[in-house]
């Protein structure tokens, strides 16, 4: 059985009630979620996701990166349930086409991981496309930045993004093999601009992505856009890799 949530970025139009949100999550049958927004009443959060026996999986937080002391963002992190501090974005996208600018994000990381570390977390990094359109020397430039990272610092893969950059995303799982703590399952055309679909229905050889990932990583279900009724698509989506990997 694998472990499965669902990013919260992807109903935050209806975030404004939380509680009927989170709520309606768990009747469809999710067990776990990713919040996106860790800092706001954090105390709060973890009472109702309690209430609700939701787990939280990680916690995506763009504020460690902004803030000059990232403490209380991690200590936020904590406090919600979790010990997982995703860095979803921020650091530009040109430092990914260069050896010297991969290097600078190594920097970047590594010090972001000394400091979660210091609050008893690990710290994650999550992608998009352009940490993988960037070929140098044949490799991948996310693959190249595994390498100049910590070792303790674990990935989560968005594997839609992962594909529309131009990557084989099952043979980047398997090389990325137990650094790879979470990833991101969403499907659509493989195209950018384009709204994501219910899994299992869109371009994605999610079979194949799923079962290159590791066992023990989380699952995420996560919609950038929908054309869709949101909690119908994810629905769909839960059922379909529940019924591919089993609930």
């Amino acid at each position: 059985m694998t472990r499965k949530s669902v990013q919260l970025y992807t109903v935050r139009d209806h975030m404004t009630d939380r509680e009927g949100t989170l709520r309606r999550l768990a009747d469809i049958g999710f067990t776990a979620v990713e919040p996106f927004d860790p800092t706001t009443d954090p105390t709060g959060f973890r009472a109702l996701a309690d209430d609700l026996g939701l787990a939280v999986s990680g916690a995506h937080a763009m504020a460690m990166l902004r803030e000059p002391d990232p403490a209380p963002v991690f200590e936020a992190i904590a406090t919600i349930g979790t010990d997982l501090a995703i860095l979803p974005a921020g650091i530009p996208e040109a430092e990914f086409t260069s050896h010297d600018g991969l290097k600078r994000a190594a920097d970047q990381l590594n010090a972001l991981a000394a400091k979660a570390a210091e609050a008893g977390l690990r710290f994650g990094y999550h992608n998009h496309w352009w940490e993988f359109e960037p070929v140098l020397e044949g490799r991948h430039a996310l693959e190249i930045l595994a390498d100049l990272v910590d070792p303790s610092v674990v990935f989560e893969v968005d594997t839609y993004w992962s594909t529309v950059g131009g990557a084989d995303t099952p043979a980047v799982l398997e090389r990325l093999g137990d650094r790879v703590a979470a990833l991101h399952v969403k499907d659509g055309p493989t195209v950018k601009g384009e709204p994501n679909v219910a899994v299992g229905t869109g371009a994605m050889p999610v079979p194949a992505v799923l079962g290159a990932a590791p066992q023990d990583a989380w699952r995420v279900i996560e919609f950038d856009e929908c054309a869709t009724d949101i909690f119908e698509a994810l629905a769909a989506s839960l059922t379909y890799v529940n019924e591919l990997e089993g609930a």
